[in-house]
């Protein structure tokens, strides 16, 4: 990555292979709406029959598509993976050490869009271990890319989460 703070379309070349059809590439702003589409729907399928109306409310702040762009203007990285010209997923770094977001289209799932995501994010961590807050219902998707659960799972308004740490070292990807 240069040495700009803000990810841009320059400091990434999408990528694709005959194994993944699919490229990665840093979002951009025609893509907000289908990436708040695809974390909604992921959430609503998988994470939100466990947590309060807060929770819920919580998350929908999150994955706007306005609050997005505001952290496409800041010190996250938001990469997405894309089949064509449909987004198939999303991971968003922040700080270089938290992933914040990692959410892949329902019908999309189990394809390796998740991996390659993690994968592709990668050169921006900037610690020897990163973090993330996983849904409960994430947790095990985590282990299988090299993350450890480091405590109890919590709740902060309304979204239960469980901390967990990936040492950069020790990875499957």
């Amino acid at each position: 990555m240069s040495d700009r703070t803000a990810l841009t379309q320059s400091d990434i070349s999408p990528t694709q292979s005959d194994t993944c059809p699919f490229s990665i590439r840093a979002i951009t702003r025609d893509d907000l709406s289908e990436v708040n589409q695809i974390c909604m729907a992921a959430f609503m399928g998988t994470v939100a029959s466990g947590l309060s109306e807060e929770g819920i409310g919580t998350f929908k702040g999150i994955a706007a598509a306005d609050s997005f762009a505001k952290r496409m203007d800041g010190d996250n990285v938001i990469l997405v993976a894309c089949s064509g010209a449909q987004v198939q997923g999303v991971i968003e770094l922040k700080e270089g050490r938290h992933i914040a977001m990692l959410f892949v289209r329902p019908d999309a799932q189990g394809k390796g869009i998740g991996r390659k995501l993690m994968a592709a994010v990668r050169p921006w961590c900037r610690t020897a271990i990163v973090t993330v807050s996983a849904s409960l219902t994430s947790v095990s998707a985590y282990e299988q890319f090299g993350f450890q659960c480091t405590g109890e799972p919590g709740e902060i308004a309304g979204l239960k989460y469980q901390p967990m740490e990936w040492q950069l070292t020790e990875t499957v990807l």
